[in-house]
């Protein structure tokens, strides 16, 4: 059996092709000048530091022919799966529904909605658009994992102490054994994602592993899918 060498302790990989990469809102609203991130007064480069990582993720799980799921953060036209709680908070320069320079912030189809073209998503690669922090809110995302037959999660992608972290609880309250890739996700704050990254792991693993993507890679090379 491949495992990966983890936080807390080693991460056992599923022998029966159960194992999919799950890439967390890598879109052009959190990621590029102009977006919502920017709005905020953020830092938007440092999350851009991820992608080559990812690239590499997503290389390896498309030479094993391993289920690939991409998410998007957005909401309808008419902001009706938008609570006014979550729309009105802060006192950002462009909030969610506005108008900026790519286009209607966090709305579905909207330019800056859209995942950056470095991970575009491949036809057969399934996009989740969700209207919540979490994948599993409001999404088909744990009716899909169950018909594909996935147990395990590797989880990436931005940001880590927000959609990242509720992600990796919702999986976990789901029964899913997930393992955070620590090079592959990242945080506007240095800090939260270092203290998301041993909450994960605290008290043996209570939500899940820790891993570099390098230790990933390694596991993935030596891994035995079946139908590949």
């Amino acid at each position: 059996m491949a495992s990966i060498s983890a936080q807390p302790y080693s991460y056992e990989l599923p022998l029966n092709g159960g194992l999919a990469l799950i890439i967390i809102d890598m879109q052009r609203d959190f990621l590029e000048a102009g977006g919502f991130g920017d709005a905020l007064g953020n830092d938007v480069t440092r999350l851009q530091a991820i992608v080559p990582t990812l690239k590499q993720l997503l290389k390896a799980f498309r030479a094993k022919q391993l289920p690939i799921f991409h998410t998007i953060e957005c909401h309808q036209p008419d902001l009706s799966d938008c609570p006014p709680s979550k729309r009105n908070r802060g006192q950002s320069a462009l909030k969610i529904g506005d108008t900026g320079p790519m286009g209607r912030i966090l709305v579905f189809g909207e330019p800056g909605n859209g995942i950056i073209p470095e991970l575009e998503p491949l036809p057969g690669e399934t996009v989740i658009t969700k209207p919540g922090k979490g994948a599993f809110y409001q999404t088909n995302l744990e009716a899909l994992l169950h018909k594909q037959g996935i147990t395990h999660l590797l989880v990436t992608g931005v940001t880590t102490e927000v959609c990242v972290q509720t992600t990796m609880r919702e999986a976990n309250d789901r029964g899913f054994e997930c393992l955070m890739v620590e090079d592959a996700t990242e945080s506007y704050f240095p800090e939260f994602k270092q203290s998301t990254l041993a909450m994960m792991t605290a008290q043996g693993g209570i939500i899940g592993w820790t891993a570099p993507a390098a230790n990933v890679l390694q596991a993935l090379e030596v891994l035995r899918v079946v139908g590949c």
